[in-house]
């Protein structure tokens, strides 16, 4: 996909966000719930653009936007998380700042609403990076974070989807494979809008001209307990630096670990010279494509250039400049 471009005279903050990348068949979504999904995804672009449009930064309106994501049941966080291997929730998410490297993530958590917020209670409390387990959520409730009981991220449609998924002996699947799975025994098919599943994530350029990213996942439809993927490693599938540009990921996070796949985009431009677009492109296309990974980014450059690629049939995704509509894409 090409980059978006900003031609302005002076950069205009801008927000882009992507809710997961998988195996999107077109034959199996209605044009009432692909109305239904634009609709969600033009909800959370307008609730951080809004953030952007009254001087706030670039981490404040990532962070609003993945907490409306995580609250959507439509997406694989927060709540209408996917299920492990063992009907349980671990839940992982991460921010950065681009103009200080801060950095905080969060892995394993199952009493935290908002993980983000409690990566965000880690990036603030500044003594660590990564915190994981009953310990995080330690921090986050001594930050005043909302707790719930683990069954508040369950969902029957993910239920359902774990059962699809250990019946074909599956394995551990993306969330959009895993609708796959569950569509073979329903007659609506994998994007039923109490369905709609994948990691999700958002990235912005503040008035500033500062970077920002966060993600959260619940991470792969019957995966083992104990795994973690890629959201919340810094410089796998989250990276921010105001030098270059801010990297969210979704898709098989084993592979974006191997490759460190977000800052690969950010260490191509400030060591290669690559554009936003060349960096981006490289990355999912070559080196994910090397070694058999699949998904996509979402990455915003401190011009305010936004690029989307992806390797499958489909990402939800958009992006909003201040002043300008929201525009928001599933397929390619």
């Amino acid at each position: 996909m090409k980059t978006m471009p900003h031609t302005a005279s002076s950069v205009t903050p801008v927000i882009a966000i992507h809710g997961g990348a998988g195996t999107l068949t077109r034959s199996h979504i209605s044009p009432e719930q692909e109305r239904a999904y634009h609709a969600a995804l033009q909800e959370v672009l307008c609730a951080g653009q809004a953030v952007l449009a009254r001087g706030g930064s670039a981490l404040d309106a990532v962070c609003v936007a993945v907490q409306a994501l995580e609250d959507c049941p439509l997406f694989n966080a927060g709540h209408g998380a996917v299920f492990t291997a063992d009907a349980t929730h671990e839940l992982d998410a991460a921010v950065m700042d681009g103009a200080t490297l801060a950095a905080g993530a969060v892995a394993g958590v199952s009493r935290v609403r908002n993980p983000v917020l409690a990566a965000r209670a880690v990036q603030q409390d500044g003594q660590h990076v990564l915190m994981i387990g009953t310990a995080a959520e330690r921090l986050a409730q001594s930050a005043g974070l909302a707790m719930v009981a683990p069954d508040y991220f369950s969902t029957e449609a993910r239920l359902a989807q774990l059962r699809a998924a250990q019946a074909k002996a599956a394995g551990a699947v993306l969330d959009h494979d895993g609708a796959a799975a569950l569509a073979a025994r329903t007659p609506e098919g994998p994007l039923h809008e109490g369905r709609k599943m994948g990691t999700v994530g958002a990235v912005a350029l503040d008035a500033r001209g500062h970077l920002a990213a966060a993600t959260s996942t619940g991470g792969l439809t019957n995966k083992r307990p104990g795994r973690v993927g890629d959201s919340p490693l810094i410089g796998a599938g989250t990276y921010a630096d105001d030098r270059t540009a801010a990297v969210s990921c979704t898709g098989h996070g084993e592979s974006f670990i191997r490759v460190a796949a977000a800052h690969d985009v950010c260490a191509r431009m400030a060591y290669a010279g690559a554009t936003l677009h060349e960096a981006s492109e490289a990355v999912v296309h070559q080196a994910l494509a090397a070694i058999g990974g699949t998904g996509g980014l979402i990455a915003v450059d401190r011009q305010g250039n936004v690029c989307l690629p992806f390797n499958t049939e489909g990402m939800y995704r958009g992006l909003a400049r201040v002043g300008q509509a929201p525009e928001t894409f599933i397929y390619r």
